[in-house]
């Protein structure tokens, strides 16, 4: 079991921005879901993490070592696939990765071999192994991303933004590719996309201005919100009313009219109840909304 601790970490960066504020996560095996809008600090977290950048204060141990003060340490145990993974022209998938690994320290030409396979098979990439890698499609080079992240059998992996532009197909594929891989190791998955996190994360961390927001299971999150969750359709000139006499956690438009969400504990006679999701948790802490 690994196990990733972070205590009071904090960063500040030289325009005065506070990008870190005393975060305090504990993450063991399985798949973990940053969720928050873009400027949360998930970013700034992820660099901390791997050694990208250093904290004003505070701890980051993988299991038990402090990788502040040994940044090799996490960088040997660590796959990294960011938001827009870059490719070189002209190159195979199989030898892309073969370059990889030589630089992830797989100096053995045979274990080398054996992995990279093992992994185009996982990834449903064999068929595509001698094909220009900036040729494939946005799914298949998140797919090839999970391959190379994985190289070297790492004990974390850190994955941001993963689904943004695939479509419903590709993005249900990649997500069944990172929830088996989380099984045996470390993933936290960094996202804006509550469905992303619903679907595959067991515990999730939400941020906002540099700070964590609240932790933990998200049905154990969804369940509090059993029974305090209530629809209403209103004309649009009703908003700031509705703003003034009811928490509203979200707005949107159904089928062209405006729908509000509201949280109460008290049951409200003019509102639809309504069975709370992880979006409805997400929205609460978001906007600061007490019970």
């Amino acid at each position: 079991m690994n196990s990733l601790t972070i205590k009071n970490l904090t960063k500040t960066y030289a325009n005065g921005v506070q990008a870190l504020s005393n975060i305090s996560l504990e993450i063991e095996n399985g798949m973990f879901g940053l969720l928050g809008p873009n400027g949360a600090g998930k970013s700034s977290l992820m660099r901390t993490i791997v050694g990208l950048q250093t904290a004003d204060s505070g701890e980051i141990q993988l299991n038990g070592i402090d990788v502040l003060k040994n940044p090799m340490f996490i960088k040997e145990q660590l796959g990294f696939l960011p938001q827009d993974f870059g490719v070189y022209p002209k190159i195979s998938a199989y030898d892309l990765l073969n370059h990889i690994a030589i630089l992830k320290g797989v100096s053995n030409k045979k274990e080398r071999k054996v992995q990279i396979e093992s992994l185009l098979e996982k990834v449903n990439l064999s068929a595509q192994r001698n094909k220009e890698v900036h040729t494939f499609s946005g799914g298949m080079r998140q797919r090839f991303g999970v391959a190379q992240a994985l190289l070297g059998n790492p004990k974390i992996i850190i994955v941001d933004e993963p689904t943004a532009g695939l479509d419903p197909e590709e993005r249900n594929r990649f997500n069944g590719l990172l929830s088996e891989i989380g099984s045996e190791r470390i993933v936290i998955l960094s996202t804006h996309l509550v469905e992303d996190v619903r679907n595959l994360c067991s515990q999730i961390a939400i941020m906002q201005n540099g700070k964590v927001l609240a932790q933990g299971k998200p049905n154990d999150f969804v369940a509090e919100l059993k029974g305090k969750i209530w629809r209403k359709e209103i004309q649009k000139e009703q908003l700031e009313h509705y703003k003034t006499n009811y928490n509203i956690i979200a707005s949107h438009y159904i089928a062209g009219n405006l729908n509000i969400q509201v949280i109460s504990n008290e049951f409200l006679p003019d509102f639809e109840e309504v069975n709370p999701s992880l979006e409805e948790v997400y929205f609460k802490t978001l906007n600061r909304v007490a019970l």
